[in-house]
């Protein structure tokens, strides 16, 4: 069988038990063109290693990359496919996890202020204002934020429908009076530009076409350089679109312990409405900030001196 021809029945059978398996999709996809119109039994051990080594220095991707062949090379095995696996007996060290990028107030002032300068033939400043204000008051996930349609956005009831988002879940998110405003003053502009078609994309591009996620990324990619917000730290990758997810959840993290109230019980408040399906996969985005370390330490400082009940 054809590398091209066991990808497609190795996708459709992961896709068939209700997986999205996008990412994993591309993989195979690039796996497949990199190797050629070969037969899937004759490709060896080199040319799997060089593409999973790639170019660069290795990073995690590396690793992406193996769980997927390793998946992908099983199916291929159990049906005969191949005879043996070509992929590497050991894995190199994992690299150090990414660190995320933690905005400070005064840089989400300043990217603000960015983005309101902007001018681009596709996404305009009031879109990519109304973007960042969405992101950083909900935690939205980006693809999230662009697949709003005007049905999900009740303004009434200040909620947001995000619909079958990751693992296929869905959710309300209730919004603020602030954030509310904003997406009411962006919906007044936008309607004047576009049908009031439920199903219509809320966010748009001056086309009128839905912001998609390249694109907001090469936007937010020149307001960060306007706004001169950058990395300090030594971290490789300089602050991105997605760090306002982040910031969100500490953020209110930091408000929670300033107002005194049981962190621990509204935990598993903050991963339902981040859209987790286990508080686990909240804790990648508590990142331990000065400001939050201050205030951990400071709510455990009084219940160690004064003998009080911890919240912490």
């Amino acid at each position: 069988m054809k590398i091209e021809q066991a990808v497609a029945a190795y996708v459709f059978y992961k896709q068939s038990l209700g997986m999205r398996f996008a990412t994993q999709e591309r993989m195979l996809k690039s796996f497949s063109k990199t190797m050629g119109s070969i037969e899937v039994k004759g490709i060896g051990a080199e040319s799997v290693r060089a593409f999973l080594d790639g170019n660069g220095p290795m990073t995690r991707y590396w690793h992406c990359k193996f769980g997927t062949l390793k998946g992908f090379y099983r199916f291929c095995l159990a049906r005969g496919y191949v005879s043996s696996v070509p992929l590497p007996t050991t894995e190199p060290r994992c690299p150090q996890t990414f660190t995320p990028y933690i905005y400070s107030e005064d840089e989400i002032k300043r990217l603000l202020q960015a983005a309101a300068r902007r001018s681009s033939c596709r996404i305009d400043a009031v879109t990519s204002r109304t973007l960042l204000l969405l992101l950083y008051a909900t935690g939205l996930r980006i693809s999230e934020a662009l697949n709003l349609n005007l049905a999900d956005v009740d303004l009434n009831d200040r909620v947001l429908y995000v619909r079958r988002s990751k693992f296929y879940k869905t959710r309300l998110v209730p919004i603020g009076t602030d954030l509310t405003q904003v997406l009411r003053e962006y919906a007044q502009r936008r309607y004047k530009r576009s049908p009031l078609n439920p199903d219509a994309p809320f966010l748009l591009t001056s086309r009128g076409e839905r912001v998609v996620r390249a694109g907001a990324e090469q936007a937010f990619g020149w307001i960060r350089s306007q706004a001169k917000v950058r990395r300090q730290d030594g971290g490789r990758y300089q602050p991105r679109l997605h760090d306002l997810r982040h910031t969100a959840a500490v953020t209110r993290l930091v408000r929670w312990y300033r107002e005194g109230v049981d962190v621990q019980r509204l935990l598993p408040q903050l991963a339902t409405y981040l859209g987790h399906v286990h508080i686990s996969g909240t804790q990648c985005y508590l990142s331990m900030t000065p400001e939050l370390l201050q205030q951990a330490s400071a709510r455990f400082e009084q219940f160690f001196l004064g003998g009080e009940t911890s919240h912490a």
